[in-house]
């Protein structure tokens, strides 16, 4: 059994525990031979005599050992010690990128395009050497105190010798590629596939898939499309969706073929943000959702309940570690049946467009013909034809769109109705949908200038980009005419100027919004580091911006800084966890007491406890072990002899050891005791000396010759 202040391989001292996984511990510790701190995982008592997770456990140090890199943990050494295995790590002092994502809600998108580009670096290099890791998540992401980020726990990564291998379904479920879930092929595009989800929650705060059970997520990643990230986060932008959206292609061929395409458009997105720059792949059949046969659901299933999938649930298990179970290769998936090889289709794909090339130009050659022939015809009618002809093209051409969820971007339709044309507008904008009034009717329900109508119901999905028609209440009755102009329909109303509310208490804002002749919608609350609270935040539409007198302007109101979660730093050394306390905005107060379980200078407990949450800048009490509380050395007593003292000691609570010393005294009777040493306290593990008299000194008797002679004296 590992504990604290063992040395390990004769020069890795443990201590201290940081982190526990599925099958392994991860220790503190220091290398004595080069003087410097590690991290030395440990695989668990309960899996020593299994050789398969054995052999899983030296794999990943050998996955591992060969790949230096800045952005990769570096391994330093693996070895077993009577029958302790262990790999000795880099020790990375920071966060997981998963408790920093919980920390912040959600990232900037700088910063989240920085972490990115960090861990394509390192998985680069992994790619290069043929090493697949198949388990990027944000709990396998570290980030040091300088803003390092690195790639760590290689426990399921596979080296490929071609370019795919075929596996059981492995890595955490919300994270696993398609062909994860389904374990058929796996190759380096699963990790791409995996970077783009974790991409995807760092700037929105969430998972694209999520479910109930693990069955139910894996699923979603065969059969659902994604939400676009702008749905949660509009400040994403263009580039940026489109990597992501490349990444989490279904189709392993519809990704980035190579991880350094995705570096390259990464460092891009940055330059340009708004640029259309990355290159998606064209719809084919392998575009397409594919639907999970009832046989292949049923397998998923069944491999839940034999534990061939080994799905972690994350919720608690941010430092987890994963081993796969041995693999099965069966390269003739049940699931395949029936389905074109990719190879074959981009040979149909590429012959599809050669064909349709030759159509458009006999085409556009026999219209030619046809254009010389009716030279006279009267060139009004000409521009009417070709203009029927375009709009027919268009309109097959959006048919097409519209059949394909692979390759527009959409968003929920919200309700306009009951809403003027203005505060439409402002909302459809934000969404990138824009909005034509195409006439007025009168109506008993609406009030005069309110949307009474709209071309796409709401909750219903519209593509970005698109124009939707609407219908407001008016005066009129019925549809305008086609030669009436839609802006001539709209009632004339009287314009105000939102006034600028942020930053001023609600009341203040209410009064301002009343003033200018408008409403007070819809109030929220949120937190906020920046702006008291009780005051405003943002509101909608922006201050100075013109809309119809009587619109209503929303309001967010801050509630004030978030409660901060109070991190767990039992156990951990004093300085360590001070350091990691105020960091999180903690004021910090020390006291100490003795342990019987605690070495001396580790935390034994903390006020608030772990996990609470509190206001920043609180003040966090932590206890420091003072060790094992001091044993009192009994009083020497006249006529004490060795083996008394040694009771006295014992009945004291000493449980160290007792040596027995000797020494002379003028005072004492030889074979009793003299003293103790130390004659005070001790630690009660220590060593305490009884020493006993061996009587009173023998004198020393003068040479000689320097005596008086006998013979002199007579």
């Amino acid at each position: 059994m590992i504990k604290v202040g063992m040395i390990v391989g004769d020069r890795y001292e443990i201590l201290e525990k940081i982190g526990v996984g599925g099958m392994a511990e991860v220790f503190r510790g220091r290398d004595h031979k080069l003087n410097r701190f590690v991290a030395v995982k440990v695989l668990k008592e309960e899996y020593r005599d299994n050789r398969g997770f054995i052999k899983k456990f030296k794999e990943e140090a050998q996955a591992a050992a060969g790949l230096a890199h800045p952005n990769i943990v570096n391994v330093y050494d693996v070895g077993d010690e009577n029958g302790i295995y262990y790999i000795v790590m880099e020790l990375v002092e920071g966060i997981t990128l998963k408790k920093y994502i919980e920390r912040k809600g959600r990232l900037t998108v700088k910063e989240a395009t920085s972490i990115a580009i960090q861990v394509s670096a390192g998985l680069e290099v992994a790619h290069n050497n043929q090493i697949a890791h198949r388990d990027i998540k944000p709990q396998n992401i570290m980030i040091s105190r300088e803003g390092k980020v690195k790639v760590t726990d290689f426990g399921i990564a596979k080296a490929t010798t071609s370019q795919t291998t075929t596996s059981t379904a492995m890595g955490s479920v919300h994270y696993a590629s398609p062909e994860q879930a389904r374990g058929g092929y796996v190759d380096h595009r699963s990790d791409i596939y995996s970077l783009g989800i974790v991409l995807y929650e760092m700037v929105t705060g969430r998972v694209p898939f999520d479910g109930d059970t693990a069955v139910t997520v894996a699923v979603k990643h065969l059969q659902e499309e994604m939400v676009p990230p702008t749905t949660y986060n509009r400040e994403i932008p263009f580039s940026l969706s489109q990597i992501i959206r490349k990444c989490m292609e279904k189709s392993p061929d519809r990704r980035y073929q190579d991880i350094g395409d995705l570096l390259s458009d990464l460092k891009q997105s940055l330059m340009d943000p708004e640029g259309d720059f990355v290159q998606m792949v064209d719809l084919d059949s392998q575009a397409k959702t594919v639907v999970m046969k009832k046989e292949t659901t049923a397998k998923v299933k069944a491999a839940r309940r034999t534990s061939r999938i080994d799905y972690e649930e994350d919720e608690d298990e941010d430092e987890e570690d994963s081993y796969d179970d041995e693999d099965d290769y069966d390269d003739e998936d049940d699931e395949d049946e029936g389905e074109l090889s990719p190879a074959v289709e981009r040979i149909m794909t590429i012959a599809g467009i050669a064909l349709a090339v030759i159509i458009v130009v006999v085409m556009l050659f026999l219209f030619s013909r046809i254009l010389g022939i009716g030279g006279g015809k009267d060139k009004e009618d000409e521009d009417s034809q070709q203009t029927e002809q375009v709009e027919g093209e268009d309109r097959d051409d959006k048919d097409h769109e519209d059949d394909s969820d692979d390759d527009v971007n959409t968003v929920e339709m919200p309700n306009l109705l009951g809403k003027t044309m203005t505060e439409a507008k402002t909302e459809l904008k934000n969404l990138g949908i824009s909005i034509t009034l195409t006439g007025s009717e009168s109506s008993g329900e609406y009030e005069d200038g309110q949307i009474m109508r709209q071309s796409v119901k709401s909750g219903e999905r519209v593509a970005v980009g698109s124009t939707i028609e609407v219908v407001i209440a008016g005066a009129g009755s019925g549809n305008s005419s086609p030669e009436q102009k839609p802006e001539d329909t709209a009632p004339k109303t009287e314009q105000a100027t939102v006034p600028k509310v942020e930053g001023q208490s609600e009341a203040n804002a209410k009064n301002a919004l009343e003033a200018a002749g408008l409403k007070t919608g819809s109030v929220t609350e949120a937190n906020s580091d920046t702006v008291p609270a009780g005051s405003v935040i943002s509101q909608a539409p922006a201050g100075n911006t013109s809309v119809e007198k009587g619109s209503k302007v929303n309001l967010v109101i801050s509630k004030g800084p978030a409660n901060v979660k109070v991190t767990d730093v039992i156990g951990h050394e004093e300085s360590r966890a001070t350091r990691e306390l105020q960091e999180d905005g903690f004021k910090v107060s020390v006291k100490d007491a003795y342990s019987e379980d605690m070495s001396k200078g580790l935390v034994i407990s903390m006020s608030p406890d772990r996990g609470t949450f509190v206001a920043p800048g609180s003040t966090v009490t932590i206890t420091v072990s003072r060790g094992r509380e001091q044993v009192k050395i009994p009083s020497v007593s006249v006529g004490m002899t060795y083996e008394h003292a040694a009771d006295k000691l014992e009945d004291a609570g000493f449980e160290g050891t007792i040596q027995k010393g000797e020494e002379t005294s003028e005072s004492v009777v030889a074979g009793y005791v003299t003293r103790f040493s130390p004659d005070k306290t001790v630690d009660p593990d220590g060593t305490v000396t009884i020493y006993v008299s061996t009587g009173s000194a023998v004198d020393i008797q003068a040479p000689e010759e320097q005596q008086p002679s006998q013979s002199t004296e007579e």
